[in-house]
């Protein structure tokens, strides 16, 4: 069996209190989750943090120098909905950057995996919802403007629209976003990206599956991308504690053996996030984030 390239860092995990929706220790749970199940055959790589200059191009300077100074006011603060620490600030840069580095480590291999990523909520000029920056875009911006590729694909899978994703990429037109989700979930503001598809609440395995593999032939009637950046987000399972769709697992590994399938077969390479998955039980949800990884194998 080939190795599979994962971007993982030890300070992914942020202190957050048992009674929030977000699971701050998911990353290392994920990431020994797939220590115990594939330990021989993981190409584990380790990020630095994002440069202020490379953040700047997709982030607004002084929004970054507030986070940097721990200077975010009430508002901001109100808006990620996360509680603020010197951790959750450091991650911040270290896991645009895993993205980063996901995306470089796929093309030369045609496919990587995060076990983190997918902070499609995070504006411009601000966080939000448990977005502090746009991981997402700040690799698809980089990527552009090192000339190593041309056109990004920015597949989101989520339950919830990258809104933050589609607010900084509709500045420029080689970035394609393509965000599949609940018509009814946060945020609920919607923005109008390149391709954007709403679904009814509590839609199940087939409705779903037969909705992206038409997506996925609209998209490729209108553009073959360098790079795919999926957002493989698992919080459209059934029993997701924020999610309003009815997808099982078994739907959700067929959802990215279609996506990976797809592209995989064109010789383009993919780059995966984890995305959004909430959960009060973390072994389940660790599991749940691990169906991306285990559907990358098939696929080296």
């Amino acid at each position: 069996m080939k190795k599979l390239p994962i971007i993982y860092h030890q300070d992914y995990d942020i202190p957050v209190p048992n009674a929030h929706s977000f699971v701050g220790s998911k990353f290392s749970d994920l990431f020994k989750n797939l220590q115990l199940q594939y330990s021989h055959h993981l190409d584990v790589l380790t990020p630095s943090s994002a440069q202020l200059d490379n953040l700047k191009q997709s982030h607004d300077i002084d929004y970054i120098n507030k986070v940097v100074s721990n200077e975010l006011t009430k508002e901001y603060l109100r808006l990620i909905n996360l509680p603020w620490s010197d951790r959750l600030r450091d991650r911040s840069f270290l896991e645009a950057q895993g993205t980063y580095l996901t995306a470089r480590r796929a093309l030369q291999t045609g496919l990587a995996c995060h076990v983190g990523g997918g902070t499609h909520h995070a504006h411009y000029n601000h966080g939000f919802g448990f977005c502090v920056f746009n991981d997402l875009a700040y690799t698809s911006i980089k990527l552009i403007k090192e000339k190593l590729v041309k056109k990004v694909l920015i597949l989101d899978l989520d339950v919830h629209q990258g809104d933050g994703t589609i607010d900084i990429s509709n500045k420029y037109q080689s970035i394609y976003t393509c965000s599949m989700h609940s018509e009814s979930n946060f945020p609920y503001d919607k923005k109008k990206g390149w391709m954007d598809i709403s679904l009814p609440s509590h839609i199940e395995d087939n409705h779903y599956l037969n909705k992206l593999a038409e997506t996925l032939e609209k998209i490729q009637q209108q553009v073959i991308p360098d790079m795919v950046l999926y957002d493989a987000g698992v919080d459209v399972f059934v029993d997701d504690k924020l999610g309003n769709l009815n997808l099982s697992l078994k739907g959700i590994k067929k959802r990215d053996h279609i996506v990976l399938d797809h592209y995989r077969k064109q010789h383009i390479p993919v780059a995966t996030v984890i995305g959004g998955g909430y959960s009060k039980d973390h072994h389940e949800l660790a599991t749940r984030h691990s169906i991306i990884f285990e559907t990358a194998f098939k696929y080296l």
